[in-house]
């Protein structure tokens, strides 16, 4: 990985922000993510992340914290906070910009416990592919205090599948449908791809029973979106 994502985030950081990331997928066109939006304040949040973060309780572990900004809002509320991310990076910004506890780790490396856990910005996004859904429940369970909680949030993008007829056209020999290659490039270099996992809800709580896991849906979005609380079935 050439830490494209993260170099990014340091050129705006420092002051160097000329241009956005460009993200494809296997199934859509180019499209820009604007590095300010990654800078976001909790009032500029999309209502699903400022209702996880409301709902966050105890130690809380964000996993993949970009360049901190939950962490930063849940450390003005008094929260013991530790964020991770595998972007160098976005770690070194996540510092830059406040956050108290940060580490440059994959969260199966991960062996502290919490009260909360939060993957947000399609939180299933690092599960990667269906067939590694219950490897990291597992885990992300195996990280939880007695009576703590995973905040988690995705997308079913069937949607983006349907013809204009209101058909949809998946190859049902495929893999699912929400398991996508992803792009990315700044600056005119590009990253290596990588795999990035779109859950529907029903599957994600289906994934969840198996692993001993009850999945609530907290909330929905207006695209498709929704965030979901997972915990110990009693």
């Amino acid at each position: 990985m050439k830490d494209l994502f993260g170099k990014a985030l340091l050129d705006y950081h420092n002051g160097n922000y000329t241009e956005d990331i460009i993200t494809s997928t296997s199934i859509s066109d180019d499209d820009e993510l604007p590095l300010p939006y990654l800078f976001r304040s909790y009032s500029e949040m999309p209502h699903l992340e400022q209702k996880a973060l409301k709902l966050c309780k105890g130690k809380v572990l964000d996993v993949g914290c970009g360049t901190g900004s939950h962490s930063l809002h849940l450390q003005v509320k008094g929260f013991e906070v530790k964020a991770i991310d595998i972007s160098e990076g976005a770690i070194e910004v996540s510092k830059k910009r406040g956050v108290l506890n940060v580490e440059n780790i994959s969260v199966l490396d991960e062996t502290e416990t919490f009260d909360t856990i939060l993957l947000l910005m399609n939180g299933t996004g690092i599960f990667q592919e269906l067939t590694q859904v219950s490897k990291y429940l597992k885990h992300l369970k195996s990280l939880l205090n007695s009576g703590g909680q995973i905040l988690i949030d995705s997308s079913d993008i069937k949607y983006m599948y349907e013809d204009e007829d209101g058909g949809f056209w998946m190859d049902m020999n495929a893999n699912y449908y929400g398991e996508l290659d992803y792009f990315l490039s700044y600056k005119g270099e590009k990253e290596t791809s990588m795999k990035w996992l779109y859950l529907d809800f029903e599957t994600l709580k289906l994934a969840c029973e198996t692993v001993g896991l009850n999945c609530e849906l907290v909330a929905e979005g207006k695209h498709f979106d929704y965030l979901a609380k997972l915990h110990e079935t009693i």
